[in-house]
């Protein structure tokens, strides 16, 4: 046999592989709405206008869009905040970033309790539910954290509140302190 007509044989031995297949996996978020504040608890009540309060003296000449917060301490103190609009954005800050930061320089060790987040624009309080941003939740998340438990986030508008127990109900797969070990 020459070399031109030799034949080569291959013998391939093929492994089964395990099949990998998409699992869909749903993401639920629990909360309570109510339609007036009258039909919330009395302290739940007293924070969402001491928010609408420090809504109305944001300082926010460019947007309009104001917004207030309100932060509950486990001591029963109420720390409240709004955002700071700057010429140089983004050098401003959001109402929840300024009550929380502000809270822990005043009462350091102390966790927070509860949070409400009111709005209010140029001519009225929108009637869209008040909702935080992404670097916002992820503050409440570090400090609902050091809480070592559920901080309540109250999200006001007019025609309707929302009560969620805990960040993970606003920030599912949110970033935890061992993420960035």
């Amino acid at each position: 046999m020459t070399s031109k007509n030799k034949q080569l044989k291959y013998i391939v031995h093929l492994k089964p592989v395990k099949q990998q297949f998409m699992k869909e996996i749903t993401l639920q978020i629990k909360f309570t709405e109510y339609a007036a504040l009258t039909q919330l608890p009395e302290k739940d009540n007293d924070l969402i206008m001491k928010a609408r309060e420090a809504a109305r003296n944001a300082y926010a000449p460019y947007s309009g869009f104001r917004v207030g917060a309100a932060v509950l301490l486990e001591n029963g103190i109420i720390v409240t905040g709004n955002n700071q609009e700057n010429a140089a954005y983004p050098s401003g800050l959001c109402a929840e970033r300024t009550a929380l930061f502000y809270a822990s320089a005043q009462y350091p060790k102390v966790p927070v309790v509860a949070i409400a987040i009111s709005t209010i624009n140029r001519t009225a309080t929108p009637s869209d539910i008040a909702k935080p941003c992404g670097a916002c939740r992820q503050v409440m998340a570090e400090y609902e954290d050091l809480a070592g438990k559920h901080v309540q986030i109250i999200l006001d508008s007019t025609d309707r509140i929302l009560i969620l127990n805990g960040i993970d109900n606003l920030l599912p797969l949110r970033f935890k302190k061992e993420d960035v070990k």
